[in-house]
């Protein structure tokens, strides 16, 4: 049995034969049947295939054994490897949701800090709570039915709120009829205030990571996107696990050996979540490799890539359906609709193909291990040639919004003139009548309404030319001559026009300054 198919039965050996035990790896909660997977969990297995999680037979059906001469084949047994890897990520991403299902009532409680150092800077309580909300009404079936703005000078504390205020603050959880759970606008909650909190409110309550997780874990459709956002839900698992074991421990039963294999139940879980964690590190890696070789590819054929970066909803994949004029891309009005990287073509003025890479969007206030989860799918930000910064100028927490995308492309350690050379779009400029951008680098648009396409393409051109070196020139050739077809191989041949009572032709080409100092080299004439 291959070593990974080994370890996944070790896996469920340990699990299933006390329900219990998978509670704990993946929630802490009591007994209960297995729910059925939500639709958000179907709808991302189905990027599986039509086999769906369940068909993992391999390529061909299966069936694969020893060659008749007793020799096995070698690209068999990759593929059969390869297969037996695929299965055990399979059953690392088969998981229960983070939050309930159905119809959830949900009381939305932020706190707000008036003074002191952990006044949050260039926002006010009435924007944090709209994106709050916001975040709330991504998920379906959810609905905000009370909103809490709570000072604080304790924002820092076990309870969060100090203790009259915490005993009003209760009083009214507990006065609100047909309350399924209270949304926290923090961005994330330690073990014990977590239950501490659900002890006297009666609800569960979650947290901004909690909430955005499982909305990546719903709009999460690649192989890719899931495995990253299994590994950024691990830290989750590991404190739901050691708040469970603290209750074992209470009532005598954290401690114990299992099965006479020296090992407590906590340090089997954590063995099991350590090995889940290789795992999935070391399926990323391989996803990284082929990511790698797509870029090498697209660079042998000298596609300039530009890198469409933004906060979450800010308008990026509009931008990029219309500078493609790709019908098929089809933008949604939510947050982190994007969390797979695509790639999509599209013409310069001077007939110039880049590539468009959507990206996933940002937000403020998230745990650095969130976007560290998602480095491999950033790091095409890093490969580009060019970033384009796209603003939602219409939105009163743009300035935020800004910093927060900023201060999370500074984390991913790019290039210093990669940085210095972003152009920042301000998009939805048609619902701001009379603002004009100051400043270099900086433009305004409407996605929507195709208004400032035109000079943009114009901008982007100019940048990408100057960011790849390339130059436009036109060229004249001899007909006869191996020069033309050295411009087909060597540079972006845009036009031709030949002069055939001379034997010659003009050649307008997009050209490196390499390239041109061996075409002058090679042809002097």
């Amino acid at each position: 049995m291959h070593s990974g198919g080994r370890r996944m039965w070790a896996f469920r050996a340990a699990v299933r034969p006390s329900d219990w035990l998978s509670r704990v790896v993946h929630k802490g909660w009591v007994l209960r049947a297995a729910p059925p997977l939500p639709p958000c969990r179907l709808r991302a297995l189905a990027a599986l295939g039509p086999g769906g999680p369940g068909d993992l037979q391999g390529r061909g059906g299966g069936g694969r054994g020893p060659r008749a001469d007793g020799r096995r084949n070698r690209a068999g047994d990759e593929e059969e490897l390869e297969d037996a890897e695929e299965e055990e990520e399979e059953e690392l991403l088969r998981s229960e949701p983070l939050l309930p299902a159905g119809t959830q009532r949900v009381c939305l409680v932020h706190p707000e800090v008036k003074w002191g150092p952990g006044k949050p800077q260039l926002t006010r309580a009435e924007w944090q709570v709209a994106e709050a909300e916001a975040l709330v009404h991504t998920l379906d079936s959810w609905s905000v039915v009370e909103t809490m703005v709570v000072p604080t000078k304790t924002p820092d504390k076990k309870l969060i709120f100090g203790k009259g205020t915490l005993e009003h603050l209760t009083e009214r959880i507990r006065g609100l009829a047909g309350l399924t759970a209270v949304f926290l606008n923090v961005e994330q909650m330690s073990t014990p205030t977590k239950r501490e909190l659900e002890a006297a409110w009666g609800v569960r309550v979650f947290d901004r990571f909690t909430v955005v997780l499982h909305i990546f874990h719903c709009n999460a459709r690649t192989r890719e996107a899931r495995l990253q956002v299994a590994l950024a839900g691990l830290p989750l698992l590991r404190s739901n696990l050691k708040n469970h074991v603290a209750h074992l421990d209470g009532r005598g039963g954290g401690s114990r050996y299992i099965m006479g294999s020296g090992e407590s139940f906590m340090q089997v879980q954590q063995r099991l979540l350590k090995e889940k964690e290789l795992t999935i590190r070391k399926a990323l890696d391989r996803l990284r490799r082929k990511r790698q070789l797509l870029r090498r590819q697209r660079r042998r054929r000298e596609f300039p890539v530009v890198s469409v970066v933004g906060y979450t909803n800010c308008g990026k994949t509009t931008l990029i359906r219309a500078l493609t004029g790709d019908t098929t891309i089809q933008p949604r009005d939510q947050l982190f609709a994007t969390l797979d990287v695509t790639a999509h073509a599209g013409s310069l003025p001077s007939r110039m193909t880049v590539i468009y890479v959507d990206t996933i969007g940002f937000l403020s206030q998230l745990p650095h291990s969130l976007i560290e989860a998602f480095s491999a799918t950033l790091e095409d930000v890093a490969h580009s040639d060019l970033i384009v910064h796209v603003r939602d100028m219409s939105h009163p927490e743009r300035e935020l919004q800004k910093a927060s995308v900023l201060s999370a492309l500074r984390g991913l350690h790019l290039p210093t003139p990669l940085l210095g050379s972003m152009l920042e779009v301000h998009n939805k400029a048609d619902l701001l009548p009379g603002n004009s951008p100051e400043g270099p680098h900086v433009l305004a648009v409407s996605a929507l309404l195709g208004l400032g396409l035109e000079e943009l393409k114009a901008e982007l051109e100019d940048a990408v030319l100057r960011a790849t070196g390339r130059r436009v020139l036109t060229l004249r050739v001899r007909l006869a001559g191996p020069q033309l077809s050295w411009l087909h191989k060597e540079a972006t041949v845009q036009q031709v026009d030949v002069v055939p009572e001379a034997g010659v032709a003009d050649v307008t080409v997009i050209i490196s300054s390499s390239a041109y100092g061996k075409f002058r080299k090679l042809f002097p004439e």
